[in-house]
């Protein structure tokens, strides 16, 4: 039996327009986030997609862009389901910081470090940092992560660690009832969702830029096993621009 799954990362948010490291902080879209949200929408309408429920974060970015292609697809009324566990890496002390300021103080490569190594995190938020509140006694955590789980940074590594025990457990046994799901989440969860599908390697899921607002499809088999690993529900053109755009957020201006 064939399975299919798509996913998408939300649209742009308004610290994505302000090249700013965001992770738990809960921005919004942006207006060309919204743009983007209607047209992956547009383009799953087209190519008939139908759902039986939707995966998303805790994280308006998120959710927002997942109740805009609900809308778009007329399919408002499946179940969603959501959680800490697909939330955006968290960038510890980073959170709020202008990426190219950021490069241009530490020195690209520096950045390229806490942005793209796979093992090694950020600073860690200390109780000092002017969104250390707002994020820790946000009460959407009311009911976890727990105190000892609660991340004050995270590598991609550590990302993954969180984000494939709800995918292994809660997920797969949905696609294996034969559910067709959208999964709209952050770049970094959803790369540790493809690092595990595709079997990458830690450095080449690192050079992997997740274009925001454009959903892309895997087939699976009853192993869950890709039949059809990636595809993009775009243009080529539009894609790659997409991807580029990601790889230029932490160079120095």
């Amino acid at each position: 039996m064939v399975h299919k799954i798509v996913m998408v990362r939300h649209g742009e948010s308004t610290w994505n327009q302000e090249n700013r490291f965001c992770g738990w902080f809960d921005a919004d879209l942006s207006e060309k986030g919204v743009q983007e949200a209607h047209a992956a929408g547009k383009a799953l309408k087209e190519a008939g997609y139908k759902f039986d429920l939707a995966h998303t974060s805790v994280l308006k970015r998120a959710q927002n862009t997942l109740d805009v292609i609900l809308e778009e697809i007329a399919q408002t009324n499946i179940p969603v389901e959501k959680t800490w566990r697909l939330n955006e890496r968290h960038y510890g002390a980073l959170t709020g910081l202008n990426k190219a300021e950021t490069a241009a103080k530490h020195g690209e490569e520096q950045v390229k470090i806490w942005r793209r190594s796979f093992d090694i995190p950020p600073p860690p938020m200390e109780e000092s940092h002017p969104y250390y509140k707002i994020i820790v006694e946000d009460p959407r955590y009311k009911d976890g992560p727990s105190i000892a789980e609660f991340p004050m940074f995270e590598s991609l590594k550590l990302t993954i660690e969180r984000t494939l025990p709800y995918w292994n457990d809660v997920i797969v046994p949905q696609i294996k009832q034969g559910k067709m799901m959208l999964v709209a989440a952050h770049g970094n969860s959803l790369r540790g969702i493809v690092k595990h599908l595709d079997q990458m390697t830690d450095e080449a899921i690192m050079q992997l830029n997740l274009p925001t607002g454009i959903p892309f499809v895997y087939e699976l088999d009853e192993n869950m096993h890709p039949l059809k690993s990636m595809q993009f529900l775009g243009d080529e053109e539009t894609v790659r621009k997409a991807m580029e755009a990601v790889a230029a957020q932490g160079k120095a201006k």
